[in-house]
């Protein structure tokens, strides 16, 4: 992994950002023929290099000028300063399908794709069959591609482009196209890629491909450098950067139920630490107390804390009614103490909902949508994927 195949050598770009364009004659010769602009700095003086046979990510908030560098390395866009050489043959997996043409089929797209990625006719038509089995379009592929759905076009470009043979593969957040049995076959294809000493820059949001992938990463802020190095120690540096940012004063919670009983607030607690936390680590011990009123006796309540991943599944849900802790009556105000030790959570971010309803479940007395949400960073046992740990052991024995 010694030779270079990619360098970004002090690479600065910047763009003009037009505050008042002249329209018309008039307007032209009222200004003297200038446009007033400010000039907005997109990348600012990024150097990297890319060894040949590393898995290289890219990661940074949004308008942290990754897309911008991407291009640039692509050879869309020249900088304004500095440069990027490219050392292999290349394929940027970016607007997928950007030269098509709708009026063509799916067979004379690829033979003309293929060439604008640098292939030549007799290496296109030995490769055909290739491209084409892995798109799954066989039934469809001298169709015109205006007649293709969205999912089958951007199948079918990338099957050319990661079929063109690169030596370097440049990845723009195209990792999750087409159906699941596609992706599966999109991984395989990475991993079949990597394992022969090919070269992959990977530029995304998803940080578990950076940590799961990767060899070395570097971090973008505002157009520069923030870090290079190791992906995991990057990753969680950035996650911590960007919790630490965020503000949990509003989460847009709702409430239903007939209201004689609910849940006021939900707190979060590390040990025996007294102060409130919004965040912890995977295997601390962990406390949530749900505070309630009762604006008249409540005979056997059973309560409910819901744990759900953010915009996904329910993790957990235990309810009190489970473990047999069904008080006669509630009256007045109170809390409840749920404790889970060694918490079993990995890095994300989490929603809690809250529920409260009569012993056989039939009558809500209150439900709190989205009563609070928390982070949780990297803690022991570490693992890169997943939202829960199951402590699994290790054992390796040879012959």
């Amino acid at each position: 992994m010694s030779d270079v195949v990619l360098e970004v050598d002090h690479l600065t770009k910047t763009f003009r950002i037009h505050r008042e364009r002249a329209n018309s004659l008039k307007q032209r010769i009222a200004a003297k023929g200038r446009n007033r602009f400010d000039e907005f700095t997109a990348l600012q003086d990024v150097t990297f290099d890319v060894s040949e046979g590393e898995v290289f990510g890219v990661i940074g908030h949004n308008g942290s000028g990754k897309s911008t560098l991407l291009k640039c390395m692509a050879g869309i866009l020249r900088p304004n300063a500095g440069s990027v050489r490219v050392h292999r043959r290349m394929s940027a997996l970016l607007e997928l399908g950007a030269g098509f043409h709708p009026e063509l089929s799916g067979r004379e797209n690829v033979f003309l794709n293929a060439a604008i990625l640098g292939m030549g006719r007799r290496d296109i038509a030995t490769r055909f069959d290739e491209i084409v089995a892995f798109s799954g379009l066989e039934k469809f592929i001298d169709q015109p591609v205006k007649t293709y759905s969205s999912g089958m076009y951007v199948r079918l470009a990338f099957s050319v482009a990661i079929n063109v043979d690169p030596r370097l593969l440049i990845i723009d957040e195209v990792l999750a196209v087409g159906d699941v049995t596609f992706q599966k076959r999109c991984l395989e294809k990475f991993v079949e890629f990597r394992n022969d000493g090919r070269t992959i820059v990977l530029v995304t949001h998803d940080l578990a491909s950076v940590r799961n992938m990767c060899d070395r990463a570097v971090w973008l802020k505002q157009g520069q450098v923030t870090g290079e190095g190791d992906p995991k120690q990057l990753v969680e540096a950035y996650t911590e950067s960007m919790l630490g940012s965020m503000q949990h004063t509003e989460t847009g919670s709702t409430r239903r139920g007939s209201g004689e009983l609910m849940i006021n607030q939900v707190e979060m607690y590390v040990g025996d630490d007294p102060s409130p936390v919004m965040r912890f680590q995977t295997g601390d011990d962990v406390r949530f107390r749900l505070f309630y009123t009762a604006t008249k006796a409540v005979p056997r309540p059973i309560f409910s804390l819901i744990i759900d991943a953010l915009g996904g599944a329910t993790v957990s849900a235990p309810c009190s009614r489970d473990v047999g802790l069904v008080p006669d009556v509630v009256s007045g105000d109170g809390w409840i103490d749920i404790v889970m030790p060694n918490i079993s959570l990995l890095p994300g971010a989490y929603d809690v909902h809250t529920a409260v309803q009569d012993f056989n479940k039939q009558h809500e007395y209150d439900h709190l949508q989205l009563a609070a949400r928390f982070d949780v960073t990297t803690g022991k046992p570490y693992e890169s994927s997943g939202l829960v740990t199951l402590r699994p052991e290790w054992n390796f024995t040879e012959g």
